[in-house]
């Protein structure tokens, strides 16, 4: 497994610059919000993508001010879409811990999660750069289209890679990407550098969410949620994908027929996530995500050699070498 302090070596010190402006970012005067907050606190996950706004933006040449304030408002903003997910997908658990909605009530999680959008954009502000505030307001847009269009697809039972693809497009390899070429931008790039850095941080999302969704056919208690808990959302994910296509057996139409009726008992979860591997499905979609890393890393070569460089190139590997 790749050593994850050593990715972040060449920004370390702008590192643990974000994290103390990230924690000093969000205070409130109102008991509860502060609760709620130290609640998030606690559980942050390791913060790839504000890593990733500092990464990108060492390896155009420096990490300023904007560079930080960025990652901090990606993160706040990411840290949001959270917040509301999990009160759409009525989860209890995130990382292993109880999520928001989990201690408080849905209420106060959707306020929750407005504080802290709202503080998101108001970061954006801050950089004084306008293309940045477009690329966070395009953003925004595309989170909850990818969000309702998954919604839609789990609700219409809606089979068909092509649509899996524009909802990880949209709910993660957006985000990525922006985080990518935010950095660039705030390291003052050129047009070319900062094409190249959007495009990098895109194919990363797409083997972000797909490495994501393999876990859900895999018991692991690092993952911090249930086996199958996607299948029992309605959400069918690539491994389930390949295998309705390509199975020959006549088992299709009853697993179809599952999805279709979302008569998703543990026993049915259970079958189709034993049909899945059978069937190759989680090799089919290893295979998809390594495509876009190393797509990924080939775009970033394109970049000057660096130190930074270097670890955007392990953090694309250590995005599908992670088991959590």
């Amino acid at each position: 497994m790749i050593d994850r302090s050593k990715i972040e070596e060449p920004v370390a010190v702008e590192f643990r610059q974000f994290n103390d402006d990230f924690a000093s970012s969000l205070r409130s005067e109102t008991n509860r919000l502060q609760a709620a907050i130290d609640m998030i606190l606690r559980s942050s996950g390791k913060h790839i993508r504000p890593l990733l706004v500092l990464l990108t933006a060492k390896a155009c040449g420096q990490v300023t001010d904007q560079s930080i304030n960025s990652a901090v408002l990606l993160e706040l903003l990411h840290t949001a879409t959270l917040v509301h997910d999990d009160v759409i997908d009525e989860t209890k658990q995130r990382r292993g811990l109880p999520s928001l909605n989990a201690i408080f009530d849905n209420r106060v999680s959707v306020l929750v999660g407005d504080y802290l959008l709202s503080t998101a954009l108001g970061r954006s502000i801050q950089t004084g750069d306008l293309r940045i505030v477009g690329i966070i307001s395009n953003l925004g847009r595309d989170l909850s289209e990818g969000e309702i269009k998954q919604l839609e697809t789990a609700d219409e039972s809606i089979i068909d890679e092509a649509r899996y693809m524009q909802v990880i497009s949209k709910k993660t390899a957006t985000l990525i990407s922006a985080c990518a070429e935010i950095g660039a931008l705030s390291a003052r790039a050129d047009d070319e550098t900062i094409a190249i850095c959007r495009d990098f941080g895109r194919d990363l999302g797409y083997a972000f969410q797909i490495k994501d969704d393999i876990f859900d056919y895999f018991k692991n208690a690092n993952i911090g949620k249930p086996t199958g808990n996607d299948i029992r959302e309605g959400k069918v994910t690539l491994p389930l994908l390949y295998a309705l296509r390509e199975d020959r057996g006549g088992e299709r139409e009853t697993f179809r027929d599952i999805i279709l009726r979302k008569d998703f008992t543990d026993a049915h979860v259970e079958a189709l996530i034993d049909f899945a591997k059978r069937m190759g499905g989680i090799e089919y979609a290893e295979a998809k995500m390594r495509s876009f890393r190393d797509r990924a890393i080939e775009t970033i070569k394109r970049l000057p050699e660096s130190e930074a460089q270097r670890s955007l190139i392990s953090l694309a590997d250590y995005i599908v070498e992670r088991n959590k």
